[in-house]
């Protein structure tokens, strides 16, 4: 807020200017009629007045049109409410798994995540995007897919220590200044929770539909179906729900634990009236292949840890 802006809303407010004393009413003196008022009373009215019309504008402008991406089809957003559910993990194998099962398909992937950038380390990608001639951010690629990240604008190890204002800002240069090209299929891996980020993104642009990635565990649970529940208000289809590190097997004698309790996920969706839509165990090939910037659906597409991330999307 610039220096006459914030002076302005102390006098409004009627707080000292400067770190002086609050204006007083002038005394009265025996003998004399009422004191004058203020002589700023009339301006005040007038503008208190003015704010209200501001308010009743911008109200009647509902919320903001949505508009699509240049270039894009369809927009696919994975979300939890809950951190640490494999949410980022789950993104890049079904992005992945798109492009695999039809070639002519082309696919980005958006990591809205500004706080927590995961996809430069899954995608094994690393650098600056490039610029157009029209200013616009090219994409990194690899395995085919196209992949924009806050990670690619910032030392790997910085924190980003943003107010909400500068995070919405770069999410919406993220999404609107970047040249996607042609996609088919835009992925975007937003970050844990219902905030700005959320809200924005789902009122901003068409969206074909939500996936919501979570543990059975009761925990996670809870903020899953509040992430389901924003989207519905935000009238943003959900498409179903993952269930998350459901089973751990034992690779010596094959026992069977549920280490975040049993079918947590499949009960929330009969609840919500949602499907399935995978449900993949705790596996440590998942965890590896994704922390070498290998994932798993490129680097081991026979084995039993790919059968297991199967993600059907209608």
């Amino acid at each position: 807020m610039g220096a006459p802006a914030w002076r302005w809303a102390l006098r409004a407010a009627r707080l000292p200017v400067g770190g002086g004393r609050a204006p007083t009413a002038p005394r009265r003196h025996p003998g004399c009629g009422p004191a004058a008022p203020f002589a700023d009373s009339a301006s005040s009215s007038s503008r208190d007045e003015a704010l209200r019309d501001k308010r009743v504008r911008i109200l009647s402008r509902g919320l903001p049109k949505q508009k699509p991406i240049e270039g894009v089809k369809q927009v696919v957003v994975l979300a939890s409410g809950k951190g640490g559910v494999g949410k980022s993990t789950t993104a890049v194998n079904i992005a992945l798994a798109l492009a695999a099962n039809d070639s002519t398909k082309e696919v980005g992937l958006l990591d809205a995540d500004i706080y927590g950038p995961s996809i430069p380390k899954m995608m094994n990608l690393k650098g600056n995007p490039e610029l157009t001639t029209k200013n616009l951010m090219r994409p990194l690629k690899n395995y085919g897919i196209a992949c924009m990240s806050m990670g690619f604008l910032i030392e790997e190890t910085a924190p980003v220590v943003w107010r909400g204002l500068m995070v919405m800002s770069a999410v919406e240069k993220l999404l609107r200044q970047v040249d996607w090209g042609q996609l088919d299929y835009l992925v975007i891996d937003m970050p844990p929770g219902t905030g700005d980020v959320q809200l924005s993104v789902s009122q901003n642009i068409p969206i074909a539909g939500a996936v919501i990635i979570s543990t059975p565990q009761d925990v996670a649970l809870l903020d899953a179906r509040k992430g389901a529940e924003m989207f519905r208000k935000v009238h943003v289809p959900v498409l179903g729900l993952v269930q998350n590190m459901s089973v751990f097997q034992c690779p010596k004698c094959k026992h069977e634990t549920h280490i975040f309790g049993a079918d947590g996920v499949r009960d929330l969706a009969k609840k919500l009236g949602l499907d399935i839509l995978g449900d993949i165990p705790l596996h440590v090939n998942i965890r590896e292949t994704c922390d070498s910037g290998q994932p798993v659906v490129i680097s081991q597409p026979q084995s039993d840890a790919f059968s297991a991330t199967t993600v059907t999307i209608r």
